[in-house]
């Protein structure tokens, strides 16, 4: 398909922050919160496409805000290509607020009124970067004024120039075109010779046409499907899809047959219908998968149905568009679940293949600690309040070594260390939270029994810390009672869309062997719990290492990995601990807190040392411990 391109395909257009209630069954005007998402056309068709493995670019314009900032982050941590992205600091970026009533009704305001993707206009459109696509694809929405008609009509001209193919995709919205009033922004068709006749001139332009029946009809100017579709021919050369829902969808390449039953067909999936927003472009990146690798087109239909699949059985837009691997592992196996949002091994691949950020190391220094500077601030003869501001000190140390780099974070708590907390939501550091009652045994949490309301108020780049003093060979009753605390932690989770560490720590509570802890973490995957990362104390025999790294490796091939506990053991004990460590690739770093900062605490809380001291100090010890890893892992490598 054409010369070597450095990307697969660049969408052009709409781009939003979609607000969706998240109460299912009422009336938009009675949603009580909104789950917040990247949506529009153009920007979802990226996303999936990003997450099918093909190599995306996104042309639009955002606000000069923090709207804007959050489309942008999510399409970097998605894989797409922004450089063409650009911030435009006269408008703000578009909303859209929108609900599910019932499988049949989908309330949705659009907020587009002079937003920012509206304001693209021909300048923005570089020839080089077109070029440098397989693909360009183009929507309906923005052939609606005359500046974004521009623009578009541009990129497709020079797309056909270099060589390259050109998508449309119908995208109709009535109320975008001004045919209804903003209260009927669900509407799908309004029949309109005027529109009809505008998009007419778009079709000569295009190699790859996609639509519903009802899209087909107003770019064909006639309500008979087989009418229309025969008209888009006439117009032009392009293969032409006609998505037809839970039906599939049919393609026709070439000349038009005298039914609809005699095209390509690609069956449809037999799922349940819980929200059809964004269903048709998970369906375009599924297409596109398959048509951009020259892969046969029942292939693509099959692709496409099914990642529309995805897209009906869940909640929001892009956020449901399946991962290569979910998609892969579905079509090779299929799922017991009508209502394919309930299927947990699907769940757990679709969480785990899309979470933001990658981590190959991860060094952490951990102040989450409570009881712990509540006994330093009473040995020291100081009142607690001081804590505070030694934890932002702290902060200041962890961001001293970082220096702006990947792969570096902090384990700060809420309660004594709440600045330091919400100083660290910059994003320039990974985070993690406790949830723990410290000491706790059984595990009770500090946030009370309602785990959900309380992670519904922690920023979702809080990653949940959970510290459980587990052995496998607890008494039943104990070990019941702790595991089923675990089982509710990690549902919360999920539901709000939080990180979990699960830290065990087996050591103090019975005999440790070289499969103890592998026990202990079988028995959390028995349970259903795969938590992001495992914190675990330093092990001391190899084969106890790789009876863990086997474990998870088996049981949740996708786990972000291992991190170390410190125990408050001294320097030169951690680095000997991180040479056997850093044998295993599933150990990705550490978690150590105490000893970094327990000399400092207690000499700043005693008045010993200032503020720059105690900074310095702990910043010390942080590199020391991080080069202690990093040539361990050096070691590993070579």
């Amino acid at each position: 398909m054409g010369n070597a391109a450095a990307l697969d395909l660049i969408t052009i257009g709409r781009c939003s922050v979609d607000l969706y209630g998240e109460q299912v069954g009422g009336r938009l005007e009675d949603m009580g919160s909104f789950a917040k998402y990247i949506g529009g056309c153009p920007a979802n068709i990226a996303v999936g496409s990003a997450r099918l493995g093909l190599k995306a670019g996104f042309l639009s314009r955002v606000g000069d805000e923090h709207m804007g900032r959050f489309v942008r982050e999510i399409l970097v941590d998605e894989g797409v290509d922004t450089s063409r992205l650009k911030t435009d600091p006269d408008r703000l970026t578009a909303l859209v607020i929108l609900g599910i009533r019932d499988q049949d009704t989908f309330p949705l305001i659009f907020y587009r009124e002079n937003c920012a993707d509206m304001a693209i206009c021909e300048e923005d459109i570089d020839p080089h970067y077109i070029a440098s696509a397989k693909a360009v694809v183009v929507t309906g929405t923005h052939f609606t004024t005359p500046g974004v008609e521009a623009a578009s009509r541009k990129a497709a001209r020079l797309a056909r120039e270099a060589g390259r193919k050109v998508v449309f995709d119908v995208d109709y919205r009535p109320v975008l075109w001004g045919l209804t009033g903003h209260g009927l922004g669900e509407e799908r068709f309004v029949e309109n010779a005027d529109v009809s006749k505008h998009l007419q001139t778009i079709l000569p332009l295009c190699d790859l046409i996609v639509g519903t029946e009802e899209e087909l009809h107003i770019a064909g100017g006639t309500t008979d499907t087989l009418a229309a579709i025969r008209k888009v021919r006439e117009l032009s050369e392009a293969t032409i899809v006609c998505k037809r829902g839970p039906m599939g969808c049919v393609v026709f390449p070439g000349v038009i047959p005298d039914s609809l039953e005699d095209g390509i067909k690609g069956p449809g999936f037999p799922v349940e219908v819980y929200n059809v927003l964004g269903a048709g472009d998970a369906f375009m990146s599924g297409f596109l998968r398959g048509w951009l690798r020259d892969e046969p087109l029942e292939t693509c239909c099959k692709y496409a149905n099914a990642c529309g699949a995805f897209a009906v059985s869940r909640h929001g837009c892009a956020p449901a568009v399946p991962s290569w691997t979910e998609l892969t592992c579905y079509l090779a196996n299929g799922s017991d679940h009508h209502a394919l949002r309930e299927d947990p091994d699907l769940n757990r691949i679709h969480w785990s293949t899309t979470r933001r950020r990658h981590y190959n190391k991860l060094c952490i220094f951990a102040f989450d600690h409570r009881s712990q500077f509540e006994e330093l601030a009473k040995d020291c003869g100081t009142d607690i309040a001081r804590v505070g501001a030694f934890k932002t000190l702290a902060l200041d140390a962890a961001r001293k070594v970082a220096a702006g780099r990947e792969g570096f974070g902090v384990l700060i708590d809420d309660r004594l260390g709440r600045d330091a907390l919400h100083a660290a939501a910059d994003g320039d550091l990974w985070v993690g939270r406790p949830i723990e009652l410290p000491g706790s045994r059984p595990l009770t949490f500090e946030e009370g029994p309602d785990l959900g309301g309380a992670l519904a108020e922690w920023p979702l780049t809080n990653c949940v810390k959970c510290l459980v003093f587990y052995h496998p060979d607890d008494p039943e009753d104990l070990r019941l009672a702790q595991e089923k605390e675990v089982v509710r932690l990690f549902d919360a989770c999920r539901r709000t869309g939080h990180e979990l560490l699960l830290e065990i720590i087996a050591s103090r509570h019975g005999p440790i062997d070289e499969g103890t802890l592998a026990r202990a973490i079988t028995r959390f995957y028995d349970l259903g719990v795969a938590p992001d990362w495992w914190k675990l104390e330093p092990l001391t025999e190899d084969a106890a290492w790789r009876a863990v790294c086997d474990t998870i490796e088996a049981r949740d091939p996708h786990c972000r990995g291992i991190l170390l506990l410190g125990l408050e053991r001294p320097l030169e004990d951690l680095n000997a601990a991180f040479v056997l460590a850093a044998r295993h690739a599933l150990v990705k770093g550490f978690a150590v807190g105490r000893s970094i900062f327990a000399e400092p605490a207690r000499a700043w809380l005693k008045g010993e040392i200032d503020d720059a001291e105690a900074t310095d100090q702990m910043a010390r010890r942080f590199t020391e411990l991080i080069s202690g890893w990093e040539q361990a892992a050096a070691v590993k490598a070579a």
